[in-house]
């Protein structure tokens, strides 16, 4: 099979018709992905440097709840002494051990803006959609396009976007506002979303989109 590097990539999947644009849909929710402690203190051991995202995130999330539009933060912890819940995940790599439960690793760090009336899901795993209520939550308030921020773009981030287009949603992955441990596993993740499974969007065009839209109404039905 042939095989493309560098700047031929991106024209090489056009030919293709990789990467049309799905486009932002009705009646969005924002969800901010694993921004815990654990996550955000370079200095633990899944930490990395996520200032400019976090700064990214500040003016989505306070245009999200001022339009009314769903915002659910989501925390990885790990509950049981053995880490059995943690399944084979464990094996994989040491710092899930740093995922206790009732340790401030798994709290939301604490410039992120939750406020009462925003959802907290906890998960095990990298998709904030596998073995948790997510779908259930979106269906109840009427949801066909997920904004994603958070972090990692390759691990959770990858995840939640590939499982939120199966599921029939809209992913939109906020460039800006997603981040990585690794710049090369985040350009690439970038690429490979915005090539197959979501929109990789501005977070210019995503306030744009936020301002101009809400949820003030109930859903039908």
């Amino acid at each position: 099979m042939a095989q493309t590097s560098g700047k031929d990539d991106e024209e090489f999947f056009r030919q293709r018709g990789f990467g049309l644009k799905i486009g932002f849909g009705a009646r969005p929710a924002l969800i901010v992905i694993d921004m815990i402690n654990a996550f955000t203190d370079r200095n633990m051991p899944l930490g990395a440097d996520l200032e400019p995202q976090i700064a990214a995130m500040k003016p989505l999330i306070d245009i999200a709840h001022e339009r009314n539009v769903p915002v659910i933060f989501s925390t990885v912890m790990y509950h049981d002494t053995d880490f059995k819940d943690a399944g084979i995940w464990v094996l994989k790599h040491s710092g899930t051990k740093s995922l206790k439960a009732g340790t401030p690793a798994v709290e939301l760090d604490a410039r992120m803006d939750f406020r009462p009336g925003d959802s907290l899901l906890v998960k095990k795993y990298a998709s904030c959609f596998f073995g948790t209520d997510l779908v259930p939550r979106l269906l109840t308030s009427g949801v066909d396009t997920l904004i994603i921020a958070g972090c990692t773009t390759s691990g959770c981030v990858r995840a939640t976007a590939v499982d939120a287009v199966q599921t029939g949603l809209r992913p939109m992955v906020v460039r800006e506002a997603v981040g990585d441990r690794s710049e090369a596993a985040h350009a690439q993740s970038l690429f490979d979303l915005n090539a197959k499974y979501a929109d990789v969007v501005s977070l210019d065009e995503t306030l744009q989109y936020l301002r101009t839209i809400g949820h003030n109404a109930p859903p039908a039905g």
